[in-house]
């Protein structure tokens, strides 16, 4: 395979051969391609199918990449996480002897309190509100109290005291001591950078809120094809199950024959070598499903070591997808990273404003209020007012240079906005082929199963007969296997097409159930 070492993000397919999986599972064996979409420095195994259906499956990918990427910049803009953080959590609690029975609802809530990329989406969204209050702080009066006493004896010279004409000045006063208790307020009557500041501040903290919304639909789709995942592998060893019996069935009646002396020693070899493969095979489905529980229990935030299973085996159901258009103005209202785009773009337009408002003159008022003396029951009331305006004159191009950054910004922020418009068109268009493949993908894959079980029985019967060798049954074996593989892999990508349509329109987290339902 050609090595992708100079482009970290990417699509790759290799093929599989220990087992090993990642977030989404892994390869069942030899004759099955893992596809892996690379987002930095973190690779994802998304999805996987036999051999044949690497061409739906690559669609799938384009697709997956997408949704699992989004938009980099504005993710940085806005604290969006990468996916290596979206599949873990935070596990809560402690595991118990019990069996947790969970439905997809279940492992969706968890995961939307527990996962980690929610939990740092939610805390850098109150981070943007952190900045939203500092910028009003700029605006509002500061109150302060404020309490000292001083002690001291001072020079009469340095207050510009001598002796003149006879009469005698002390070289110094003192000592001598007084308390000032006072109240001052400062507060700014004028000052449009600090208005625009603020506004600038909560357009980031509304783009922030949107990418903590936008995160949700992320983690949605990712547990949720962890789940599916999991379901998917359940069915392989049923499945895999199925072929050791018919594989042992078949070698017991090989060895039979042969001991009667009516089939050669071949048969019996050939039936052997197909036990030990369906073996193998079932030992690799068993390995895949404990893994893909284990990345769902990563992701959703369950105590180490708590065993659970899945309550829910989501059969295949058919979704009536709308049309591209209906789609598309869908996921230009609902898509929270694309609205969470136009609130970065307006924060870089403040922030531009807010510049340029720096050559403005601005107006602040200052005071003091309170009581000074040397004893408190002698004391005076004192006060102070200060009104000043400031004018900028010379700022030796600092203003002109943080201008022509925050243009700068603020093209950025736009170019991501439409690259995102794009993008969007992109995602829903590629889910709806995806969905309308992966349903013609179940109907075909459906009628290869009836297919391939009535050739076997077939050739099991003329076996039995004498009328063939063990080498039709073997074939009849294998063509079931290859059309059970592409049943339970084409269920798993209809209902996997399903939930990224619903992330492309940008309602996963909301609406999941009812796309997987097939009631959009």
């Amino acid at each position: 395979m050609k090595s992708d070492a100079a482009d970290p993000t990417g699509v790759h397919f290799v093929p599989c051969m220990d087992g090993k999986g990642d977030i989404a599972g892994s390869c069942e064996s030899t004759m099955r391609t893992a596809l892996i979409v690379t987002t930095g420095s973190t690779s994802v195994h998304v999805a996987r199918a036999p051999d044949n259906a690497d061409r739906a499956v690559r669609l799938l990918a384009a697709f997956v990449l997408v949704s699992l990427t989004g938009v980099p910049a504005v993710q940085a803009q806005t604290g969006r996480l990468p996916v290596s953080q979206t599949s873990g959590s935070v596990p809560t609690g402690t595991a118990t002897n019990d069996l947790r029975h969970l439905t997809l609802r279940d492992t969706i809530e968890m995961a939307l309190r527990y996962n980690l990329g929610v939990i740092e989406s939610g805390e850098t969204a109150r981070a943007a509100r952190g900045q939203r209050l500092q910028a009003l702080s700029a605006l509002l009066p500061q109150v302060g109290i404020g309490a000292s006493y001083n002690r001291a004896r001072v020079s009469t010279a340095s207050l510009g005291f001598s002796s003149a004409l006879g009469v005698p000045v002390p070289a110094a006063i003192g000592p001598f001591g007084y308390g000032t208790l006072a109240a001052s307020v400062s507060q700014t009557i004028l000052n449009v950078e600090s208005i625009r500041r603020l506004r600038a501040a909560q357009s980031a903290e509304q783009a922030a809120l949107l990418s903590h919304d936008d995160v949700l639909d992320l983690v949605t789709l990712i547990v949720g094809n962890a789940y599916l995942q999991i379901i998917e592998a359940a069915s392989r060893i049923d499945a895999t199950q199925a072929k050791v019996r018919n594989a042992q069935a078949l070698y017991d009646r090989a060895v039979n024959a042969f001991k009667a002396g009516t089939s050669p020693r071949i048969d019996v070899t050939r039936t052997s070598v197909q036990l030990h493969t369906e073996q193998f095979n079932h030992t690799v489905a068993r390995n895949n499903l404990e893994i893909a529980k284990l990345n769902l229990a990563r992701a959703i935030g369950l105590p180490s070591g708590q065993a659970f299973d899945l309550v829910e085996r989501l059969p295949y159901a058919d979704l009536d997808p709308p049309s591209v258009d209906d789609a598309l103005r869908s996921a230009y209202t609902s898509r929270a990273d694309f609205r969470a785009a136009q609130q970065a773009v307006e924060s870089a337009q403040h922030q531009v404003a807010a510049t340029r408002a720096q050559r403005f003159p601005t107006l602040a008022l200052n005071g003091d209020y309170g009581q000074q003396g040397a004893r408190i029951g002698n004391s005076q009331r004192i006060f102070s007012v200060l009104l000043a305006v400031n004018v900028p004159v010379f700022t030796g191009g600092r203003i002109g240079g943080e201008q022509l950054a925050a243009e700068s910004a603020l093209q950025q922020r736009q170019a991501e906005r439409e690259d995102l418009r794009g993008q969007i068109d992109y995602d829903v268009r590629t889910a709806l082929l995806n969905l309308q493949a992966a349903r013609e993908q179940v109907a075909v894959a459906g009628e290869n199963v009836e297919l391939a079980n009535e050739n076997l029985a077939r050739a099991q019967e003329r076996f039995a007969a004498g009328v063939t060798d063990s080498v039709e049954v073997v074939q009849a074996q294998q063509s079931l296997s290859d059309a059970n593989d592409q049943y339970i892999s084409g269920g798993y990508t209809h209902n996997l097409a399903k939930l990224q349509l619903a992330r492309a329109i940008g309602v996963a987290h909301t609406r999941y159930g009812q796309y997987l339902a097939g009631q959009p």
